[in-house]
């Protein structure tokens, strides 16, 4: 009983509550009266009608369906139930599910008013959906029989599967090619098709069946299984690769209610609901990892699935991962050598160790309590022991590798090994050997271990003679990798001018020494690699930036190394251009601290006189000019959040110059820093949010962000809002949002959507012009939003706050905010009345009228007008100050400029008059005494 009335309460709070349009609050107070009431009674299905009745309007449908559907198991063909279940089915677009709702309201309860115009609104959308589901019927069997008809006409063939792939993307059309069995034609024609472009769309048509459908998605699979996709995927060519992981991806996301978008995250409840198929996939890609025959491009594949799916902020299946050995399978990709090819190898690509060595950092960003850490590190030592088990010298080699893959990867678990007893030893033997292939992979894990200045040392100590004597090696595999070991020693100082842990002139020489390999077409792809990288340890030395930036063939190799797209390729490429551009993290130094710091004898850094802006910004567009974009688009594939970071900073630093971002959008660069602003590391989220936003300021969005892109932009930007952001980075989001809310209305609200709205009105009341005025002129487009106008309308200040803005000496706020208002007044009396409010009301409108700007002043006579027009108490009101004479004073107006001023300021006048506010005695206006009697 006790019980029951505590129920009650929660339930009449929560009434309270939806009513004062608290839906939220509401929520939570029907929630705890639905766990207090009893099963199955009448009370309970009454607080599941509440909670579904808040839950539509958040727009949250599904979870208002869940509630109709337990209430009406309590009370079955209750109205009100049915009624919100067809509301949220309607808006979900389950028309047919909708009608079936509304019917049974008017079968219960025929004289139900409410249900009767929904009932003939979805019996025509349903009647419109049969006539267009023979329509699709029809189009499905045409295109059936082109597409799946091997002796049809090529052409024939290939619009018919490009209008399949269409359809499928449609609900209609995909339940129609499921129950026509599309599935096994696509099953029987991926055996016979030669045509690629048919194959790989077929796949795709299957990715789209999947979407966001658990139905067709389990169908799917129960007819052709997870080893046909596994089947699928194995090839050498790139699109069957691409569109078979898509495939696996989509099923993933289906069964979490995930999206392909990269800021979604999974749905708890779909999650649980459908754990097993989800972890029975992923350990079947796990398991394939290592699978013998499949070819490398499909290998990587596999990872970058795991790696896209095991991370918290997805499916967090890492550490399932980790219990199924898949360290172990990373862990033999990583050590897989060309040297050691024999039946049993397994085949990988150039970046498939790259790629292995980003999926174990992955993994082990997952690993946040100390228990998982131990455990994790325990499967790397079975790994390691178990390979030195065998005395052999493949399992050495193999091991060493591995290890640089784990400095690569996770460094931390990488210098754990490296630290134990032994191995740094085992390394620096193996370096002394006289066999190439030890000499190289000793070189390799040198290089990577020399990552933390403590680690440098070490090596500085150790090893500095032994990579110099490896230097003078004749095999140029060995030799290039000596010096990228010396050149990455070499540039221990960073950028500090003032470092030299080599005599002066080495670095010059290291780094000519790198761009002889670099250049020279006799070498391979991987001897250009290394010098890549031994590049991006010297480029920190100013004049080495100098003296490559000039070298025409060098800077194109690097770039054309960039085109391929090899992940191996990424880190050496990527920084060298890091940089040129000087886009890495600067320390600023304080003055005081610079003073106390020379006091004490401390060392002070000293930047270069080549790392100058006027120095930086050549090497920017000598950089860009030479298509440094197109080779990062090329790069951006990475799974690694640090490798995405550094490309965002490149064209981020690229993008500072206004000249070069037409060259970066045109070459791709927009479209690659979308995702990269959505995931990643917050440094990487802000620079690629910050290019974004200096595109949008340049170039007209249509342009810069075609199609989906505009939208997709939005949260970026808005991210740039923050109080943690340079007051730069907030200006350039707050321009590039006024240049995308002067676009459309569904650019508007996205903006909204996102909470631009608020964030950017907080910057109106900044003590900085420049943010000021930006935020004003976004307000002036967002206005054109009608929900916008209704916060405006709100009880709040924010109208009146724009009309005080009018008397700020910045003449753009002015501007903006005038415009703003004049919008605002024209298509609403509540924000008209509310400037009349303000205490000051008067001295802002004689700021608008009688300012010096032209444009101001029409602004001022048009927003007058406005709030004049059809209201007698505001016209007495303003009439019964000095703006008669000013108005007076604009109609004598005769420079053309302000004629516009001067038309609206006579209609004012004639407004007025037409109200009997004034009148015109002897061809004189005048107040009309006898009006403000009547008034009394």
């Amino acid at each position: 009983m006790i019980n029951h009335t505590e129920a009650e309460n929660f339930k009449n709070k929560g009434n309270e509550a939806f009513k004062s349009e608290q839906y939220e609050e509401a929520i939570s107070l029907y929630s705890k009266a639905i766990n207090l009431a009893e099963n199955d009674a009448r009370e309970l299905a009454t607080y599941l009608k509440n909670r579904a009745a808040a839950y539509l309007k958040i727009k949250d449908y599904d979870k208002a369906i869940r509630d109709c559907d337990d209430a009406l198991k309590i009370v079955p063909e209750d109205p009100k139930a049915l009624f919100r279940r067809s509301q949220a089915l309607e808006s979900l677009e389950r028309f047919e599910e909708a009608y079936r709702d509304a019917k049974n309201i008017f079968t219960v309860d025929p004289s139900n008013k409410a249900v009767q115009p929904m009932l003939a609104r979805l019996h025509a959308i349903v009647q419109e959906r049969v006539k267009n589901a023979a329509q699709t019927s029809s189009k499905v069997e045409q295109m059936f029989k082109l597409a799946f008809e091997i002796s049809e006409d090529k052409d024939k063939r290939e619009k018919a599967m490009t209008n399949l792939l269409v359809l499928a993307k449609e609900t209609n059309g995909a339940d129609i090619m499921i129950k026509n069995g599309v599935v096994h034609k696509i099953q029987q024609l991926v055996k016979v098709e030669k045509n690629w472009d048919i194959y790989v769309n077929a796949i795709r048509v299957i990715g789209q069946l999947c979407k966001r459908s658990v139905e067709r998605t389990k169908n799917i699979i129960s007819i052709v299984g997870i080893p046909w996709f596994l089947e699928i995927i194995d090839s050498d060519d790139e699109d069957r690769v691409n569109a078979a992981q898509y495939c696996l991806q989509v099923i993933l996301n289906t069964y979490s209610g995930m999206d392909t978008k990269k800021d979604t995250k999974p749905d708890p409840v779909l999650c649980e609901q459908y754990k097993s198929e989800i972890d029975t996939l992923l350990t079947c890609l796990t398991y394939s990892i290592t699978n013998r025959v499949i070819t490398g491009k499909a290998r990587d594949a596999i990872i970058e699935l795991v790696m896209r799916n095991c991370h918290y902020s997805t499916l967090n299946w890492a550490e399932r991962f980790v219990e199924i050995r898949g360290l172990q399978r990373l862990l033999e990709v990583c050590s897989e050598l060309e040297e050691y090819k024999y039946e049993s190898a397994m085949n990988i690509s150039e970046s498939s160790r790259t790629i292995a060595a980003a999926c174990l950092a992955r993994v082990y960003e997952n690993m946040y309590y100390d228990q998982a850490r131990e455990y994790f590190n325990s499967q790397i030592d079975d790994f390691i022991k178990e390979k030195l088990l065998t005395p052999d010298l493949e399992s050495k080699v193999r091991v060493v590798v591995a290890i640089t893959s784990l400095l690569r990867g996770p460094l931390d678990v990488g210098n754990y090994v490296i630290s134990k007893e032994g191995i740094i030893e085992m390394i620096l033997v193996m370096a002394q050997t006289e066999d190439p292939l030890q000499q190289k992979v000793a070189c390799e894990c040198l290089i990577a271990a020399a990552s933390k200045k403590d680690k440098a040392r070490a090596i500085i100590n150790k090893g500095v003679d032994i990579l110099k004597s490896l230097y003078a090696s004749k095999n140029d595999a060995v030799r290039v990798r000596a010096l990228v070991g010396l050149c990455k020693i070499g540039s221990f100082g960073g950028d500090d001018a003032s470092i030299r842990p080599f005599a002066d002139g080495s670095t010059k020489k290291l780094a000519e020494a790198c761009r002889k390999f670099l250049v020279n077409p006799a070498k391979d792809k991987d001897m250009r690699k290394w010098a890549a990288e031994g590049l991006s340890y010297l480029t920190l030395d100013a004049d080495v930036k100098e003296k490559l930036v000039d070298d025409k063939p060098a800077l194109q190799s690097l770039i054309e190394l960039a085109k391929t797209g090899d992940q191996s390729c990424l880190y050496g490429v990527v920084t060298t251009l890091v940089n040129l551009c000087n886009a890495y993290d600067k320390q600023e130094l304080m003055p005081e601290m610079l003073e106390l710091a020379k006091f004490a004898k401390h060392h002070i850094p000293e930047q270069h006189e080549l790392d100058d802006p006027d120095f930086v910004n050549k090497r920017l567009t000598i950089l860009c000019k030479a298509g440094v974009t197109s080779g990062l688009v090329a790069l951006s594939k990475t799974e690694s959040h640090n490798s995405r970071e550094l490309i965002a900073r490149v064209l981020n630093a690229i993008c500072g110059l206004q000249e070069l971002r037409g060259i970066v959008v045109q070459q791709g660069g927009a479209k690659i820093l979308i995702p990269m602003a959505l995931e990643g590391t917050n440094i990487g989220k802000k620079q690629a949010a910050q290019a974004l936003a200096r595109i949008g300021i340049t170039i007209n969005p249509e342009v810069a962000f075609p199609g989906q892109r505009n939208l997709e932009v939005v949260r970026p930007l808005v991210s740039l809002l923050h109080p943690d952001c340079t007051a730069l980075e907030n200006f350039e989001a707050l321009m590039a949002l006024c240049n995308l809310a002067g676009m459309n209305e569904t650019t508007r609200n996205r903006i909204l959507k996102e909470g631009g709205l608020s964030k950017i009105e907080l910057y109106l009341y900044e003590d900085h012009m420049m943010l000021q005025r930006a935020a004003a002129q976004c307000i002036c487009n967002l206005v054109q939003s009608e929900e916008v106008v209704k916060t405006y309308e709100g009880n709040n200040d924010k109208t009146k706050y724009l009309y005080l803005l009018c008397q700020e000496e910045d003449t753009d706020t002015v501007l903006a905010a005038a415009g703003a208002l004049c919008m605002l007044t024209s298509i609403s009396k509540t924000c008209c009345r509310k400037l009349l409010d303000l205490q000051s009301w008067v001295e802002s409108l004689r700021c608008l009228l009688a300012n010096p700007n032209n444009e101001v002043q029409y602004r001022g006579v048009y927003m007058l007008y406005n709030i004049i027009r059809d209201d007698k108490d505001i016209a007495a009101k303003v009439f019964e100050t000095d703006v008669m004479e000013i108005l007076m004073a604009l109609t004598k107006l005769t420079d053309a400029e302000q004629k516009r001023s001067k038309e609206y300021a006579e209609r004012c006048l004639a407004t007025a008059e037409e109200l009997g506010v004034i009148r015109k005695p002897e061809g004189e206006l005048a107040i009309d005494p006898l009006q403000e009697d009547e008034d009394d």
